[in-house]
């Protein structure tokens, strides 16, 4: 007698919003510490906010895009995670105010990993991709102003922090407010396979179902 296997998907909460608020929450903080809207000295608070908060949010929402079946966002929060601790950490072993050629190549590289899951996520979602690309340019902001000092980089990459951390917010509304009221009031910019995933299709499951994060091919 032949065998068959049944393949079960377990419906999940959006990750999505955990993710971005880790995101708007950083990104606001360094942006202050980079606008001297804090005080130099406290660049070791700054590092333990990135530790403390943005890595486990960032970091458990990564974990749970992957369980949802959408690699391309729990890549680019996974990267954002680890970032954000690393970041935290070179903060917190560094000088206050002082600037290091080290941190400075590592943000470019940061900057770097997160371009391919930013292109990723933007072919079926454009706002969260422009997130993803903003955190890219952020990272290679601060990297510059590490690398060459000049205070019109931190002021430039303090003032990206602060439209990113507003888009963040944004992002993690429209995508709360849609889980709630189970219909698109914010947009986000789905197209192609990001409205496919919820579109209703024929199934041993309801529609309704099929719909949920975990059980559609994608955030």
């Amino acid at each position: 007698m032949g065998t068959s296997e049944r393949i079960i998907l377990r419906p999940l909460g959006n990750p999505l919003p955990l993710g971005f608020l880790g995101l708007a929450v950083a990104t606001a903080v360094v942006a202050a510490y980079n606008l001297d809207w804090l005080p130099s000295a406290e660049q070791h608070q700054v590092a333990l906010v990135l530790m403390a908060f943005a890595f486990p949010l960032q970091g458990l929402g990564s974990i749970f895009c992957f369980l949802a079946r959408d690699a391309p966002a729990g890549t680019g929060f996974g990267v954002q995670a680890v970032a954000w601790l690393t970041l935290g950490l070179l903060f917190l072993s560094g000088p206050p105010g002082g600037r290091s050629a080290t941190v400075a190549a590592f943000l470019f590289m940061a900057a770097a990993a997160i371009v391919p899951p930013a292109a990723s996520v933007g072919l079926s979602k454009i706002v969260p991709a422009l997130v993803m690309t903003g955190t890219a340019a952020r990272f290679f902001l601060t990297g510059l102003y590490e690398q060459f000092g000049a205070v019109g980089w931190a002021k430039a990459a303090g003032w990206e922090g602060v439209v990113l951390a507003g888009l963040a917010l944004y992002a993690a509304l429209a995508v709360d407010v849609s889980a709630a009221l189970r219909r698109n009031l914010l947009p986000i910019g789905r197209h192609d396979r990001g409205i496919t995933a919820l579109r209703e299709t024929p199934s041993e499951q309801s529609a309704e179902l099929e719909r949920e994060p975990g059980a559609r091919e994608q955030l």
